[in-house]
């Protein structure tokens, strides 16, 4: 028998490219999800920070809570369409009313004098039969930790009902010196007993050294359990702020078998903690978490009871927003958060509807919104031709520097660091800031209060003195003369320290890829060098950088504040002395302290809003101005963008909990996918045929030699 030849013919080399070429015509090849996932009624999203906690107890960060409000539950939320802000029950049956008590404990009649006011008691009541997403902490057969990486390896997973001692033990959580809650300080000064209660755990921690310490077995006097379903709450004086609060994660339920699971030993080891696995009642459950790649929400099987809203603000109907009323939620089954460190890999994602929405970086402002002669902002053409939607909101939101006030150079009550600080405040121009960077979008900020918060005040009234002058029906920002002049008092002619002659360094810690870009240093630079003042940026990840903060190791530092809650307290906090970071553990990052604004505040947290509290905040403010811990930075206009087939979409920077209640069309996604990203072949073809022209003469060749020995 002949050997016969171990090759393949040409011809059918052109068969297989002309079959893979064919194959391809139908597929999306640019997509980054697997092909299984197509057609899913899944949402896809980015992150850029990684989070770096996910109890609820330490987690205080705007890239966290958009995790944490999904899972955790805390007694109350926001109304989701509904402008002014309204607060609603979440897992509780009514949002509860205070009771105002005397010292002795007695009731007070409504209206009491809030000097008589010793106590304001909540009482919450829980609805019955929810239950908790399924976990191994409730399973019936613990498992050891032989093979197990993730908590999705554990074998076994179990659910039970929430209950009011679930909340108990949470704010219990608060005080356990190992957690570092950043709130600890603040709820101290107002939850009845916490602060003896967080000396007895550190007490108790001590003697333990590490392990579980079972939170039940500690009595705290100002949060008690009243019935199975009912808890109630005793805060000190008269705090109205309190309500918010107990929409926040930090007041979300903690199952002690979860807390006790997670403490076991060998757990911190493969990150399986409650900082990485959260447990919660809410809609969603994470259920991949890679920091540094991909996090995923899924639906939690145990959860319900809770319908889309009827209600909003006028124009909610035509925008399409009420249009799922009374429907279950959540409406969507999973969501995929990538990371993506740059913003152009991100917006060119967005555009080819592999995100299915995305703010407006600078970069990509003018082929997303045409902005009209009187300053209105409209989609581009080519993005209204896509089907894109532009939603735009004022935020609530403040960005500055900030001083270290314990800082030798730049801290401190010296009118020679005062002056320092108002030169520098003085040579930043935020409205160019906001002109070359923000495309406009947003104001200089004229203290720490936004628009939309009781406290802010418009106009010649509302602006900052010592930075402005008011002229022509507007606030104009002094010369850089008037900052030299205060350069100079303070100590620094021409930038030089007049008894050293040496110049003067200023640090900025910042995050990389935030202000840290290189675009917005130079403009830093040339802002410092109109006053003859050297600035080094010194740039870092997020978490470093927060830890550098808290240890009081920065120096002038870049930051921002989202509301909480809609109340001029939760920004003028910020700035009150017991909330020092450093000493405090506190959000008083400036880690500035003033006895009178400390004495006012106090006062005007108690106050409902009104003439007497306006203008105890107008005097707050005026102190902030003439002591300048911040640098007044801006108050950002958010615009979000996003595709036709995302529905009940409503901005929003108070209420976080909003995956519930957004809607896919995964059919129609799918197919824009299709049209936005189809394969361009016809390069391929043109290969194809040169291939097949110079292949011939090698087919006619082999077809011949093939006939020669006997074959057709």
């Amino acid at each position: 028998m002949r050997d016969i030849p171990m090759h393949v013919p040409p011809l059918a080399l052109l068969l297989v490219l002309a079959a893979f070429l064919a194959a391809g015509c139908g597929e999306v090849w640019n997509n980054p999800y697997p092909s299984r996932d197509g057609g899913k009624n899944i949402l896809y999203s980015a992150f850029t920070d990684r989070p770096k906690h996910l109890d609820p107890v330490q987690s205080y960060s705007s890239d966290e809570i958009v995790f944490t409000a999904q899972i955790y539950q805390p007694p109350l939320q926001y109304h989701y369409l509904k402008r002014p802000y309204e607060v609603i029950p979440a897992t509780a049956a009514e949002v509860p009313k205070p009771r105002y008590l005397d010292a002795q404990g007695r009731p007070l009649p409504e209206g009491a004098d809030a000097s008589r006011i010793a106590f304001s008691e909540y009482v919450i009541r829980i609805r019955p039969g929810i239950l908790y997403q399924p976990h191994p902490a409730f399973a019936e057969q613990p498992a050891g930790l032989a093979g197990i990486d993730t908590l999705a390896d554990f074998p076994h997973r179990g659910t039970r009902e929430l209950v009011a001692d679930d909340y108990v033990y949470a704010i219990k959580r608060l005080a356990h010196p190992r957690l570092h809650s950043p709130i600890l300080g603040l709820m101290s000064e107002y939850i009845d007993g916490l602060d003896d209660f967080a000396g007895e755990l550190g007490k108790a921690v001590s003697a333990e050294k590490e392990g579980w310490l079972d939170l039940r077995q500690y009595p705290l006097a100002g949060v008690t359990v009243v019935d199975r379903h009912t808890y109630r709450i005793r805060v000190k004086g008269k705090y109205p702020q309190f309500i918010y609060w107990l929409t926040m994660p930090f007041f979300a339920p903690m199952p002690w078998e979860a807390d006790r699971f997670h403490s076991q030993p060998g757990m911190a080891e493969k990150n399986l903690t409650l900082d990485w696995y959260p447990v919660g009642t809410g809609p969603y459950m994470l259920t991949e978490n890679n920091p540094n790649a991909r996090m995923v929400l899924e639906r939690n099987p145990n959860f319900g009871g809770e319908a889309y809203p009827c209600e909003g603000e006028a124009g909610d109907e035509v925008d399409g927003l009420l249009a799922d009323c009374g429907q279950p939620l959540p409406f969507i089954d999973k969501a995929v958060f990538t990371r993506e460190k740059e913003q152009i890999p991100y917006w060119n994602k967005f555009l080819q509807g592999y995100y299915d929405a995305s703010g407006i970086a600078s970069d990509s402002f003018d082929q997303a919104v045409q902005v009209g002669a009187g300053g209105e902002a409209a989609l581009s053409d080519a993005m209204q031709r896509q089907g894109i939607r532009l939603s735009t909101s004022v935020a609530t939101t403040t960005f500055y520097m900030g001083f270290n006030m314990l800082d030798p150079v730049v801290g401190g009550p010296s009118e020679r660091a005062r002056k320092l600080r108002q030169a520098i405040s003085l040579a930043i121009d935020q409205e160019e800031f906001i002109s070359i960077f923000m495309n406009g979008r947003g104001q200089p900020a004229q203290g720490p209060i936004p628009p939309g918060i009781f406290g802010f005040r418009a106009g010649e009234a509302g602006i900052n003195r010592e930075m402005y002058d008011w002229a022509d029906g507007a606030p104009r920002r002094k010369s850089i003369a008037d900052a030299r002049r205060l350069l100079t008092e303070a100590g620094y002619p021409n930038g030089r320290d007049e008894k050293t002659g040496q110049p003067l360094v200023i640090n900025l810690d910042t995050t990389a890829g935030g202000v840290g870009d290189k675009s917005r240093i130079d403009w830093l630079n040339k802002q410092f060098q109109k006053i003859s003042v050297q600035l080094v940026v010194r740039s870092t990840d997020y978490n470093r950088f927060q830890e550098k903060v808290r240890k009081g190791a920065a120096q002038l530092f870049y930051w921002g504040w989202n509301a909480d809650y809609p109340d001029p307290e939760n920004f003028l906090f910020l700035l009150y002395g017991p909330q020092g970071r450093v000493k405090h553990v506190g959000e008083n990052s400036a880690n500035y302290a003033n006895p009178e604004y400390d004495r006012l505040f106090e006062q005007m947290r108690a106050m409902e809003n009104g003439p007497e509290r306006q203008a105890i905040i107008d005097r707050m403010l005026l102190i902030l101005r003439h002591d300048a811990p911040w640098v007044w930075g801006f108050h950002p206009n958010d615009y979000t963008l996003r595709h036709a087939w995302l529905a009940n979409r409503k901005p929003t920077k108070v209420g976080n909990n909003t995956l519930k209640y957004q809607r896919i069309d995964a059919v129609l996604r799918e197919r824009r996918r299709a049209e936005w990203n189809r394969p361009v072949l016809w390069p391929l073809g043109l290969l194809a045929l040169a291939l097949a022209a110079s292949a011939a003469p090698a087919i006619v060749g082999w077809r011949r030699r093939e006939q020669s020995r006997g074959r057709v």
